[in-house]
């Protein structure tokens, strides 16, 4: 079957969208399907499509239900999508929603989003992971003198990004926590903001965007990741943090506790710097918090794995006679 994935981001782009559509194209190729990715579709005849994105995407979406309409399209909803896109441009995000045969969306409370007419459409993706290798496991000892925590994710507003930085301000002196941050500012004001940050806070560093491998190694080197996100479809961190069996600590958004369940401990009030302050300190002076966060992580990390995802994937197709 040929297959096109569309993806507003592009080929060089080190995204998460376009990470996104090279794992999927990935587990559909090992299906045996072909799969070409592109940020715009130019008409090529396929036997499928799947648009990552309903409103960036609503263009391509549109044409092909025009020019194809039995032709089979998945839509897969991201969270600027869910929480932002069906808001505040309503009618072509939905246009796209209603065009849509199946809905993919990344977390299991997604479907609270949409509206009910569609809610039959909905299945759940769980991005994945690839585990971190035993080498690098050992290689990379945690270090004794500082408790480091990392963020990863681009500088900007839906990822509250700051957060974390602003909670290690003014901290005791005896706290050996350090903040370490990847990820590109989405803009010359957001570089500026983490500059300045580095320059009235010491415990925090910004290495700006860096290679997948090097997010790899703080996963292995760092005792906590934090995700202070306002806005997430499902990220893709939490995979990788849990399946890395690196602690978690995350705002209590709708995204995140469809990943990581209702019961996590380590929820804290979106944007509440104090509340997220006093969880840092409790899991570097709190063994057995720590403990209880990697082990509801180690939990939830089999739904992260390739394997699932690339099941999820056949499941679906199969569900829609195509496989």
């Amino acid at each position: 079957m040929k297959i096109i994935i569309i993806t507003p981001a592009k080929q060089k782009s080190l995204s998460g969208n376009r990470a996104t559509a090279q794992r999927w194209a990935f587990f559909l190729q090992q299906s045996g399907h072909q799969v070409t990715i592109s940020v715009q579709w130019d008409e090529t005849p396929c036997d499928l499509m799947i648009a990552l994105h309903a409103w960036r995407s609503a263009d391509t979406i549109s044409r092909f239900k025009e020019k194809y309409p039995q032709k089979p399209l998945i839509v897969a909803m991201t969270g600027t999508d869910l929480y932002r896109f069906i808001h505040t441009h309503p009618e072509p995000t939905l246009a796209s929603v209603k065009s849509a045969d199946q809905l993919v969306v990344l977390h299991d409370k997604a479907y609270l989003a949409l509206p009910e007419e569609v809610h039959h459409k909905v299945h759940v993706i769980y991005q994945s992971a690839i585990p971190l290798p035993p080498a690098m496991k050992q290689n990379n000892k945690r270090s004794q003198r500082n408790f480091d925590i990392c963020v990863v994710g681009h500088l900007r507003e839906e990822k509250d990004s700051l957060r974390a930085a602003y909670a290690v301000r003014d901290l005791p002196e005896s706290s050996r926590i350090r903040v370490r941050h990847y990820g590109k500012a989405h803009n010359d004001e957001w570089a500026e903001k983490a500059r300045e940050e580095m320059r009235i806070n010491p415990r925090y560093h910004w290495f700006g965007e860096v290679k997948h491998g090097q997010i790899r190694q703080a996963y292995a080197r760092c005792h906590l990741m934090v995700l202070s996100s306002i806005m997430e479809g499902g990220a893709n961190v939490i995979s990788e943090a849990t399946v890395a069996g690196l602690p978690v600590i995350a705002s209590d958004i709708i995204g995140s506790v469809g990943l990581l369940g209702d019961d996590f401990a380590g929820y804290y009030p979106v944007q509440d710097t104090s509340a997220l302050r006093e969880l840092l300190l409790k899991a570097e002076t709190d063994p057995d918090f720590i403990s209880l966060l990697r082990q509801q992580g180690d939990q939830r990390a089999k739904l992260f794995l390739p394997e699932a995802e690339g099941q999820q994937w056949r499941d679906l197709l199969t569900f829609m006679g195509l496989q």
